[in-house]
């Protein structure tokens, strides 16, 4: 895990929500320094990292913009819903606070929360 402290992400938003850290591997992207201390973040990112393994990342990055684009349409174009409902982000965000999380994560666990 390398983990990158980017100007890049603060031109990333999305209805005014800037992004703040994103997982692109073997990268975590942060776009304040002061992140790098933030252990729900790294963690959050840190299970996409996981997920992104298990699903030999192309795969995953597939999955995951497919179900956002259903969830853009089923949602009617509302970015925030379709993004908290995305299979992955539901179990980052659901495990994000519990550091101990990935030492005992099951194989594919994120198929859980589809």
């Amino acid at each position: 895990m390398i983990i990158i402290s980017q100007t890049l992400l603060n031109v990333l938003t999305f209805n005014n929500d800037k992004v703040c850290a994103m997982a692109l591997w073997p990268f975590i992207l942060l776009n304040k320094k002061e992140l790098k201390q933030n252990l729900p973040i790294l963690n959050h990112e840190k299970i996409h990292h996981r997920q992104q393994l298990e699903l030999l990342l192309l795969p995953f990055y597939i999955w995951y913009f497919v179900e956002y684009w259903i969830g853009m349409f089923k949602y009617k174009f509302v970015h925030q819903k379709a993004y908290m409902n995305i299979s992955f982000e539901k179990e980052a965000y659901a495990n994000q606070n519990n550091l101990e999380y990935l030492k005992k994560r099951k194989w594919l666990a994120s198929w859980q929360y589809f």
